[in-house]
């Protein structure tokens, strides 16, 4: 339930920084030249000046991890932030650390700064930054997960520091997606600092806070006018080109929540767009038909003649045998779960299934450990539904949910609920042994 407060967003943000800086003597802003994470870094210079930080012995150190690839008004943001304020501590990272692509129908992953493949590259690296031949990561493995490397970093700042407690400010805003609401409004404590439902621990005395979390799209955009903030001036690019407010991105090229956007570069871009089209195989295809029903946006619909099992059954077919046995693995978890374990779902989806055709047994409340924020009720199918004609259809599993996901190359399945499997995190573990002979 949202609670409107007497003071406005830019006042408790600082009231936020007050309390972390109470307990706190190393800051990390997390950088990505994206709206948020900029004007995070201009009003933790703002409070670091109001406040006398450098008197209290707070250090403030800003990261930025390139993925390589990124429009030239992207690259000149961050070239006139990183190293703006000498106070400060910065670190430009061109790493090759696996990242999640979403337009490829062969590869879930691709890797910025392929050591093997330089001449793919679609920048260089800029002068002064991290890299392969020069980083001092202890931790570092080719290939290791964008988000591993980026809590393992913060854990080695924290040492390098030598800091009693690092804060790492990230930029996130609970508007932004119901992933990012729940990341600031969970009820568990365990790993939070003290109360701080905007916390989250990721080591031992090193804690990510979102203290931007309840600002909305227009609170950015007053703070960048009202205090004459620098930003990146892509975002008037895309204001011109008629972009929506909720799709204007600056992130990893190829990550899936942006691939309804990629098609951009062809015309904000053209130059760039060149380039990405022979880095990662599938980002044309994806810019033709992204956020269309070919790559399962905007209602797919049930070609002439089939159900949606026989649908699926087709897609099966068209997909290279590895990659189809990777979504066989996790559909066959699925089904099994559903129709012989059950799941749970929250009491006013049980409702809506209710009201349709779909033989089911309601197994009452779900008897776990599990702190759920709404009330549930354990439901196992009879027979796996073919379709769900429900509103809240992503909830509950069906074939048509599992055609969504082969048409969005998810091949790990996040569109289904699935996490990381020991299988897919095995992979990854081979593919860090495989590179490392390149260390």
């Amino acid at each position: 339930m949202r609670k409107y407060q007497k003071e406005n967003v830019y006042e408790a943000f600082n009231k936020r920084l007050d309390y972390i800086c109470n307990y706190f003597d190393h800051l990390i802003v997390s950088f990505s030249g994206g709206k948020d994470s900029g004007l995070m870094l201009e009003l933790v210079h703002r409070y670091y000046e109001e406040n006398n930080l450098a008197d209290r012995e707070i250090a403030v150190s800003v990261y930025y991890l390139d993925y390589e690839g990124n429009y030239q008004e992207t690259k000149d943001y961050i070239e006139r932030s990183m190293g703006k304020y000498p106070d400060f501590d910065y670190y430009h990272i061109c790493m090759p650390v696996s990242a999640s692509c979403g337009i490829s129908m062969s590869q879930s992953t691709w890797l910025p700064w392929d050591p093997e493949h330089p001449e793919l590259w679609l920048n260089s690296v800029p002068e002064g930054a991290i890299h392969l031949e020069n980083h001092n990561f202890p931790f570092f493995e080719i290939g290791m997960s964008d988000y591993d490397f980026q809590s393992k970093f913060c854990q080695w700042l924290h040492q390098e520091k030598k800091a009693e407690r690092t804060a790492v400010l990230v930029g996130i805003r609970a508007q932004e997606s119901l992933n990012r609401f729940n990341a600031v409004t969970r009820d568990e404590t365990f790993s939070r600092f003290g109360t701080t439902n905007y916390s989250h621990r990721i080591f031992h005395n090193v804690f990510n806070f979102y203290p931007m979390y309840d600002w909305l799209f227009e609170d950015v955009w007053v703070a960048n006018a009202k205090f004459s903030f620098d930003y990146n001036h892509l975002y008037d690019l895309y204001f011109q080109a008629g972009v929506p407010f909720k799709s204007m991105r600056v992130a990893n090229p190829f990550h899936q929540c942006g691939v309804s956007s990629l098609k951009l570069y062809q015309a904000l871009e053209p130059e760039t767009w060149g380039k990405l089209i022979g880095r990662v195989n599938g980002a044309n295809f994806a810019a033709i038909y992204g956020g269309t029903i070919a790559l399962g946006y905007r209602g797919v619909s049930l070609p002439k003649g089939h159900t949606w099992e026989t649908y699926f059954d087709f897609l099966l077919k068209t997909l290279p045998e590895d990659i189809r046995e990777v979504y066989l693995k996790k559909f066959q978890s699925s089904l099994t779960y559903w129709t012989k374990n059950g799941g749970a779902l929250p009491q006013k989806v049980v409702s809506e299934l209710e009201e349709t055709n779909l033989q089911f047994e309601n197994l009452g409340t779900p008897k776990n450990n599990r702190n759920y924020k709404q009330e549930y009720e354990l439901v196992r199918f009879k027979k796996y539904p073919d379709d769900v004609p429900i509103k809240n259809f992503r909830l509950v599993p069906s074939y048509k949910r599992m055609c969504v996901t082969i048409l969005k190359n998810d091949t790990s399945c996040q569109y289904m609920g699935f996490g990381q499997t020991k299988d897919e995190l095995q992979k990854k573990k081979e593919a860090m042994k495989k590179w490392e002979s390149f260390l």
